[in-house]
């Protein structure tokens, strides 16, 4: 048994991995995971056959929708190793495409006569009983198993494309915001990755349409979070601990979160954010709990330092979790759609009641208080809702060359040593430059002490990854008070990339016209020579070299 992955930055050699996930998944986790997304594949085709023969299948509960999405979220880097977790999916979901088969099949036969079964692609109809048997199908469904390199890589940007939007569905749908349009397009691009009659072109428009939806899903996030939680403001955030013992809540789901701070309210337990998590802190609904202390630590990959000293409980959301040292594996939980073999899981909500956090509670309640790593504070909050506020602030001070770029560097850390490129290109920008971010990437930079332009702080720090949806959308609205193309702007765009959130990033971004992106620390595994070349000449994307040179380049 053998494995193949190359959908993040860590790919081994920036080829692939075939033994172990730098990641930390095996093999086991590795072929699980392709399964299950074949099985996707397949429920999906069907879907979509269904369709072409005006049969739709009824989801009026969403639980397909819901299923797609949820298994689509748990296959992203570092969201889930849980080998049981994915094998309770496998199952559910070859019973979920037998049902689903049926229901169109016996539509179509009685509609039209016809039998659908013989133009079905194998992924639709092929159904594994015995569990040992799902590791023999590797060479059948794993990615290599397209030979062509240039489909299998347009299929490959698209596929992960289609893991960022599930994720950003996955939280917008935990706090009831829905968009059947998003829905539809996930089976239909799930279903176009195994039809063999899509060319590179056609697929190249399926990845735009793939940002286009990406656009729309991050919009609808930003909308749940802003209608229930507040439109984020410019907040200082607390670095320091109390003497309370703490929970950390790590990843990003923001209705965790709330249920989080309702159910230790009044305990003398305070919690902590870590993480993606720093941004809840810029939400107005979040600060009338006096027990969010403050946040704790940095980006993802330093967490086997960061949970260990915490000394309390942590619970992940969602992705970003890496296997845990036995330090603090007895204290860790996850929820969601993240897990960890042997680590407690906290279950879904039922019923519309909330999740049952009462474990962790009681764990913090015997722990000590976190150990003092840091201290000081750090601002951010400057979301679209805000920043376009003071908008005639910003302008005033481009056009009267008080700033003279700004800097988009959003998108996620990592723990390779290149990365240390964003923190000596940080340093060596200019004092007239700006940076707007949002993501873990800001962990490169956003403790340094930088300084203001006219009360502007030379960071904008939007939020969480989707958040670079308000980076994008405050480029759009200065071009159009500028009254220039958006790629007019002085506006440079340094992205470094991790996962598949940061996929769909750049594909809504490619969508929405911005071109001349930079990515690093190094170009994706899956882009092949040709892809890359497309890439580059039709929207100007480009790697990067070392600091020194870039802020030379970049100022020009």
């Amino acid at each position: 048994m053998s494995m193949f992955c190359y959908q993040c930055q860590e790919a081994a050699k920036n080829q692939g991995c075939t033994v172990k996930g730098v990641c930390g998944k095996d093999e086991r986790i590795s072929n699980l995971q392709d399964l299950l997304l074949y099985n996707l594949k397949g429920i999906s085709e069907i879907i979509t056959t269904g369709k072409n023969y005006e049969v739709n299948y009824n989801d009026s509960d969403s639980r397909v929708n819901n299923f797609i999405t949820e298994s689509l979220f748990s296959t992203i880097t570092n969201a889930n190793f849980d080998e049981h977790y994915f094998i309770r999916q496998i199952a559910a979901s070859f019973a979920l495409k037998t049902e689903v088969l049926k229901y169109i099949a016996d539509g179509i036969s009685k509609k039209s006569g016809a039998d659908i079964h013989d133009e079905l692609h194998p992924a639709a109809l092929l159904q594994i009983e015995n569990t040992t048997g799902y590791h023999e199908k590797l060479e059948e469904i794993g990615i290599l198993s397209e030979k062509n390199e240039d489909i299998r890589s347009l299929r490959e940007l698209l596929i992960y494309g289609l893991k960022g939007i599930a994720a950003y569905k996955y939280h917008a749908g935990a706090l009831g915001y829905k968009d059947e349009s998003i829905d539809s397009f996930i089976i239909e691009g799930l279903a176009a990755t195994l039809d063999s009659r899509k060319n590179s072109d056609e697929l190249v428009n399926l990845n735009l349409q793939c940002g286009k939806n990406g656009v729309a899903v991050m919009a609808l996030l930003d909308k749940a979070n802003t209608e229930r939680f507040g439109v984020p403001v410019p907040s200082e955030v607390n670095l320091g601990v109390g003497l309370n013992p703490g929970i950390l809540i790590s990843g990003h789901d923001l209705k965790d979160m709330d249920e989080l701070l309702k159910q230790t309210e009044n305990t003398g337990i305070d919690i902590y954010t870590h993480g993606e998590m720093l941004p809840a802190h810029y939400y107005p609904s979040f600060k009338k709990y006096r027990h969010l202390k403050g946040h704790y630590g940095g980006a993802w990959w330093k967490q086997h330092e960061e949970f260990e000293k915490f000394n309390g409980p942590v619970l992940m959301t969602t992705n970003c979790i890496i296997p845990p040292g036995e330090a603090y594996r007895s204290r860790l939980f996850t929820t969601g759609p993240a897990g960890f073999e042997g680590v407690t899981h906290i279950a879904d909500r039922k019923d519309n009641s909330g999740k049952d956090f009462s474990a962790l509670i009681a764990l913090a309640k015997k722990c000590p208080p976190p150990q003092k790593i840091e201290s000081g504070k750090i601002t951010g909050g400057f979301a679209h809702g805000y920043t376009l506020s003071i908008a005639d602030k910003i302008l005033a001070a481009v056009k009267t060359g008080a700033i003279k770029k700004f800097i988009v560097m959003a998108g996620c850390d990592g723990r390779h040593k290149t990365r240390e490129y964003y923190t000596e290109f940080t340093k060596m920008l200019p004092r007239d430059t700006v940076i707007l971010t949002a993501g873990c990437a800001k962990y490169r930079y956003n403790k340094l002490d930088l300084g203001q332009i006219g009360g502007i702080p030379r960071v904008l720090d939007a939020g969480q990854c989707n958040d670079s949806y308000s980076l994008a959308i405050i480029a759009l609205k200065l071009a159009e008070a500028l009254k220039v193309n958006v790629n007019d702007l002085p506006i440079v765009y340094n992205i470094a990339w991790y996962e598949q959130k940061a996929v769909i990033v750049l594909l809504a971004l490619l969508y929405l016209g911005i071109k001349n992106i930079h990515l690093g620390p190094s170009l994706p595994a899956f882009l092949s020579p040709k892809v890359a070349e497309v890439l580059v000449k039709s929207f100007g994307i480009a790697g990067i070299n070392n600091a020194e040179t870039d802020v030379r380049s970049f100022m020009e």
